[in-house]
């Protein structure tokens, strides 16, 4: 007699492994936001007028000199082309990229404007960090940055606390600055299955029999 064999149907993927594969799309979005610099925000830095947080961290990362001009320029590359070929369809050249930004003479300028926006100036910080490590494992250095630049953000321009009454110069919040929130909150790993091995569990107490009714039996 033949044995009928029975196939069991394909299990449908984890919540962790769709977890996973979503904060890796974040994580990656979230770059592509940061390293092309794309305007989340305008606001007056050591510079002139930052629109990403790679504008504000690049302008301290120049006049602090704490990484070379190359790596400086780098960063600031990929971002400058793109934002070439879409204003007047021309790449900026490699050796005029300061000028372009504005950052030849950024060690004289004042750093006041940096100290009264010390939570988008950490943020920024964190953010580009968070951007570049994101994409080889997502984690939490974004999403803190994040907040701590809209914090900044909120405090100086929704709390009428802005360093400067110039139209001009004052506070702007790009919606794509949504959108990087998101991508911010997304590209945090959450290990699911530890957190549900790692929850107490509750002892079942059974009830003791009494002595007497023992002693009766």
């Amino acid at each position: 007699m033949a044995n009928a064999s029975t196939s069991m149907p394909a299990s449908p993927p984890s919540t962790q492994g769709r977890w996973n594969h979503l904060s890796t799309y974040a994580s990656r979005i979230f770059f592509f936001l940061i390293i092309l610099q794309v305007p989340l925000f305008r606001v007056q830095c050591r510079s002139g007028m930052c629109t990403t947080p790679l504008h504000v961290t690049s302008s301290q990362l120049v006049s602090s000199e704490v990484f070379p001009l190359p790596v400086v320029k780098g960063l600031l590359y990929p971002g400058a082309v793109v934002n070439g070929l879409i204003s007047n369809m021309t790449v900026p050249s490699w050796n005029n990229l300061l000028n372009f930004y504005n950052l030849t003479g950024i060690k004289e300028a004042s750093a006041v404007t940096d100290l009264q926006r010390l939570e988008v100036l950490a943020g920024s910080y964190f953010s580009v960090a968070g951007s570049l490590i994101g994409v080889i494992k997502p984690g939490r250095m974004s999403m803190f940055g994040t907040l701590l630049v809209v914090w900044g953000l909120v405090k100086e321009g929704i709390l009428g606390k802005q360093a400067s009454t110039d139209p001009t110069k004052a506070v702007f919040v790009y919606p794509t600055m949504l959108l990087a929130l998101v991508c911010a909150f997304l590209s945090v790993k959450y290990d699911l299955k530890k957190a549900v091995r790692s929850a107490p569990t509750r002892p079942v107490v059974k009830p003791l029999k009494s002595s007497s009714k023992s002693k009766l039996k």
